[in-house]
């Protein structure tokens, strides 16, 4: 038979086709593999240790974006610094789109706390969504003699040496919600016990090494349930609907004390766009449901189901906010 000396070969076909814009074989192959992203897991880094606030939002978010996508998404705690340690890690990871951050409040708060950051708040992350959100509280032991805010002030006023407060770590919300009621109420003996993270903070107050905590309902909640510790103020600006009886730090005498400990989604700058509007979209949806919504408010939680746009502006907003506070308490940098 004789042959066709005419006819292309695959080389040449392939050539041709790269010369004139058309995808190769090899360029097809990989579609699939760019539309089923994640193809791997997906890790969120909590810049906390377990048991706070991020920790618990970041566990239930993680186990329902695997539900509804079919995907794997694992939480990793790198909690120390505020915060930094974590944070700094997502930074500067490799932004292939399987590692993003769970940003809490200290995001914006070590803006005005911090002279030195392990990264540029303003270029190295983009927000992918809003998460959550947590009004903060004062809570004392259930045999605490102390029955409000004004009484614990009057006690510590009284034996400031026998009266200390445990806060997660330096930067979070309700650090320097406490930071702020000592200055306010003038009690400088009251030593601030600093812990890695709100869940370990919490624990301080149970095993009565503290007598006061300053952190978030939301770890708190189970335990006011069961009758461990005592709601003394929420600093909200309205009371929450599950503990009715408890004033907020305004209705106890405490003028402007609104402080919560809100959560975000955040992905390194130069992620994939199409990967962070991915998630993007799960999240929010997520987020949305009523199941979900119900789950994170048992737990003290209000869910946010907001993208990423909304998110980036309460953040950089909030750097402004907290960095007044920070200042106008005469708060020393770090």
């Amino acid at each position: 038979m004789t042959k066709n000396t005419f006819a292309p070969s695959r080389r040449r076909v392939l050539q041709g086709l790269a010369a004139i814009g058309v995808a190769t074989p090899a360029v097809l192959r990989n579609a699939p593999a760019l539309a089923a992203y994640p193809d791997r897991p997906v890790k969120i880094v909590v810049a906390n240790t377990p048991g706070g606030p991020s920790d618990l939002v970041g566990r239930i978010v993680a186990a329902a974006l695997g539900e509804a996508t079919g995907k794997t998404f694992i939480i990793e705690n790198r909690g120390g610094a505020g915060g930094n340690i974590g944070m700094g890690y997502v930074a500067h990871s490799e932004p292939d789109g399987y590692t993003y951050l769970l940003a809490t409040s200290a995001y914006s708060v070590n803006v005005g706390l911090y002279n030195h950051l392990p990264f540029d708040p303003m270029k190295d992350f983009v927000a992918v969504s809003e998460l959550a959100g947590v009004p903060n509280i004062f809570v004392v032991r259930k045999e605490s003699p102390a029955k409000s805010m004004k009484e614990f002030i009057d006690l510590a006023r009284a034996d400031p040496s026998h009266y200390n407060i445990s806060v997660p770590p330096i930067g979070t919300t309700p650090q320097l919600q406490a930071t702020l009621l000592k200055a306010r109420e003038k009690l400088p003996k009251v030593e601030e016990v600093v812990f890695k993270g709100g869940g370990d903070a919490l624990q301080a107050l149970l095993t009565s090494t503290v007598q006061i905590a300053s952190n978030s309902l939301g770890p708190s909640s189970p335990h006011i349930r069961a009758g461990t510790i005592r709601g003394l103020a929420l600093c909200a600006e309205t009371r929450w609907p599950d503990f009715p009886d408890m004033p907020t730090m305004e209705e106890a005498g405490f003028k402007d004390f609104v402080f919560a400990t809100d959560m975000a989604l955040m992905a390194p700058a130069k992620t994939p766009p199409d990967a962070v509007k991915w998630l993007e979209t799960e999240t929010v949806k997520v987020m949305s449901s009523p199941a979900m919504k119900e789950k994170l408010f048992k737990a003290g939680f209000l869910a946010r189901p907001k993208g990423g746009k909304d998110a980036w502006a309460r953040m950089t907003k909030e750097m402004g906010v907290f960095t007044d506070i920070i200042n106008s308490a005469h708060i020393p940098k770090l």
